[in-house]
């Protein structure tokens, strides 16, 4: 019986995930602020650099949630807290409102933030299948891919509708439901408690281990590089639309486009590898590529040359950080891997906050020079990356 109990919290695990992802304001969010909110792109970018740092802020203290008083409880007060933010963040057209709810969100990301996967795999442990836990996770990412999927274009057509307001109120409900398939969860035995650390210390910790690995330095570099500038993407893509005339309410067909043109190419990276013989190739391509469409972006007046070059961006831009995770960890110590992984992506998240309110004060200045020099500059970085095909380790 008690066999059973853990293993339904597999599937459980599935519904939380896509009820979690189920975000019905992803395909309308630049709309729902500067329309309904009416604030800044500038402004939104501010937003997203308060929500980067809250992130640091409560990962720590919501990971001590996690462990006194468990997964479970962690995971449920994800849930309520992510739906008050929707709340929050459609009560009143603010922009100290909006920045309440980005802090609420942040909350909630980090309640959730690693409690998910330890429910998860802990209940493997129990029903003796840990084994199955790569395959299990990758159907818990492909669900939450697939909510946005859905989500998006849903939600669009709700904002064209209703008001993009509702698109925002609505996301509370799949968020409250993810409520409820936690408190349906059997909390599994722990492991071993450990240490927490501050950011600080894991960003010291783990900067001191690049000092001796020149090839981990130039494989951050690129990673950081690439994702910073690729994923930039996912927000001023909403603004083309709009200077392009684009209908509202399909918007999110768009952003669902784009996650599908995610899934695709991080199912064909082997392939393309392959005909390009080379691994530094396909990293070289993807970058330039990712360049060329952000010029091509910046001046197009055909509306589906330009949703292509939102497609090609988010395809082979967006989809790097398994990839090069995947080199990484050739070159990392057991004993070093959580902290030096850790250090990556604190240096990743912070060098986006400054670059994207940096971005947002020009994309309100001048969107296509944005746009064209964001292309140039990923050409130049892709043009003197130091790459060669032996740092590149299967």
């Amino acid at each position: 019986m008690e066999k059973e109990k853990y293993k339904s919290n597999i599937w459980k695990s599935y519904v939380y995930d896509f009820m979690k992802n189920f975000t019905l304001f992803s395909g309308v969010l630049v709309p729902f602020f500067t329309i309904w909110g009416g604030i800044t792109f500038a402004q939104i970018m501010i937003l997203q650099a308060i929500f980067t740092f809250s992130m640091f802020l409560f990962e720590i203290p919501t990971g001590v949630i996690a462990d006194k008083f468990g997964r479970k409880t962690s995971l449920i007060l994800s849930g309520l807290v992510t739906g008050i933010a929707a709340l929050v963040y459609s009560s009143y057209a603010n922009f100290w409102i909006f920045a309440l709810g980005e802090v609420l969100w942040a909350i909630g990301s980090t309640l959730s933030s690693g409690a998910d996967s330890a429910l998860v795999y802990d209940s493997l442990k129990e029903i003796k299948e840990e084994k199955k836990s790569k395959n299990i996770f990758n159907r818990v990412e492909t669900l939450g891919l697939i909510a946005i999927m859905f989500s998006a274009p849903l939600g669009s057509l709700i904002a064209k509708q209703f008001g993009l307001n509702w698109a925002m109120i609505l996301t509370s409900i799949p968020m409250f439901i993810a409520v409820i398939i936690g408190l349906t969860f059997k909390e599994p035995p722990t492991g071993e408690k450990k240490e927490q650390r501050n950011y600080f210390k894991i960003l010291k910790s783990g900067m001191e281990y690049f000092k001796e690995h020149k090839i981990l330095k130039i494989l951050t570099a690129d990673y950081v590089a690439i994702m910073t500038l690729s994923f930039f993407m996912i927000w001023v893509y909403q603004v083309v639309l709009k200077n392009l005339n684009f209908p509202l309410e399909y918007y999110g067909f768009v952003h669902g486009a784009i996650v599908i043109a995610e899934i695709i190419i991080l199912n064909s990276v082997i392939k393309i590898e392959t005909a390009l013989n080379s691994k530094k190739k396909y990293i070289l391509f993807s970058s330039l590529l990712v360049g060329i469409c952000y010029i091509i972006l910046a001046f197009s007046f055909n509306i589906y040359v330009a949703i292509a070059c939102m497609l090609l961006i988010g395809g082979f831009g967006m989809t790097m950080k398994p990839l090069f995770y995947s080199y990484m960890n050739k070159y990392i110590d057991s004993d070093n891997r959580a902290t030096v992984l850790s250090a990556v992506s604190t240096v990743k998240s912070i060098a986006a906050a400054i670059t994207n309110v940096i971005f947002g004060y020009l994309v309100d200045w001048n969107v296509k020079y944005t746009l064209f020099g964001i292309g140039l500059i990923t050409i130049f970085f892709a043009l003197i990356s130091k790459l060669e095909d032996k740092h590149l380790k299967d």
